[in-house]
């Protein structure tokens, strides 16, 4: 299918963050119940295409995905649950790698997808807080203040000298959030970033996220709410069954996307 795609002229000028062409993502299906495993399954989890080979059982989780995302962008990513929106993030953060094409990061992308912290759930908040202090900064410098910070905004208080693993998913969420929007990052992947939490948390979260947004950074955010795409986006990306089927303006990939209705049960595009 080919994309639809109208022109983001502004943007044309900055240096781009991130290009992908013919990119495709293939995910080998690690079980010996693959005369089982229905594709219709398969597609409502990852948006792939089930196939299989004498090694098993493979997903095509993203099919020839071509794209350049410039410095400063605020993208959106739509489509219905399995469409390969998180595997698109998944890929850009580094956590999966393609298995066709070529994919270049100009600068480092840091995922917030499903609320994880990507560390040990054995280290202690604080602990967690230094580690990516770290990995961000290769030093400690600043690192008192960042904590104060990220202490104060995510309201855990004691709580943050406990292991990871006792925190509930909204403390976990709370925390991850502070930290990745507590300093300037050049890209970051955000799926459902503002799900979890009170309601004073989530307005305390539009808030820090809109000073975070006035920073230089790039933002991926994938999202059902379209309140949250419009306050924080310009540009739409449509994914339908691990394809990229438009990208433009906000406001017109959300009408390709409403004037194609998407069954969900099938994953594909009807007109």
């Amino acid at each position: 299918m080919a994309i639809e795609q109208q022109q983001l002229s502004p943007a044309q000028d900055r240096p781009p963050v991130l290009e992908l062409e013919n990119v495709g993502l293939e995910i080998p299906v690690l079980t010996t119940e693959t005369r089982s495993l229905k594709s219709s399954l398969i597609r409502s989890v990852t948006g792939g295409r089930l196939s299989r080979s004498r090694g098993g059982a493979v997903v095509t989780a993203l099919q020839d995905i071509s794209l350049i995302i410039r410095q400063g962008g605020r993208v959106a990513l739509i489509g219905h649950n399995g469409a390969g929106k998180s595997s698109f993030l998944r890929l850009v953060s580094g956590i999966y790698q393609q298995t066709s094409g070529h994919f270049k990061a100009h600068v480092p992308v840091f995922p917030m997808i499903h609320k994880g912290f990507i560390t040990s759930p054995e280290l202690s908040g604080l602990q967690a807080i230094k580690a990516h202090y770290l990995l961000v900064n290769n030093n400690l410098r600043g690192f008192e203040e960042f904590t104060d910070d990220v202490i104060d905004f995510s309201g855990l208080g004691d709580f943050i000298h406990l292991p990871l693993k006792t925190y509930s998913q909204g403390m976990s969420a709370r925390l991850l959030f502070a930290v990745l929007t507590g300093g300037s990052h050049d890209c970051l992947a955000m799926d459902e970033g503002f799900g979890a939490g009170d309601s004073s948390f989530y307005e305390k979260a539009q808030d820090r996220m809109t000073r975070f947004l006035s920073s230089a950074g790039t933002l991926l955010l994938a999202s059902h709410s379209e309140e949250l795409l419009r306050r924080f986006c310009r540009r739409g990306l449509v994914f339908d069954s691990g394809r990229l089927v438009f990208s433009g303006p906000l406001e017109s990939a959300l009408d390709y996307y409403h004037s194609n209705q998407v069954q969900e049960s099938t994953g594909r595009l009807v007109s």
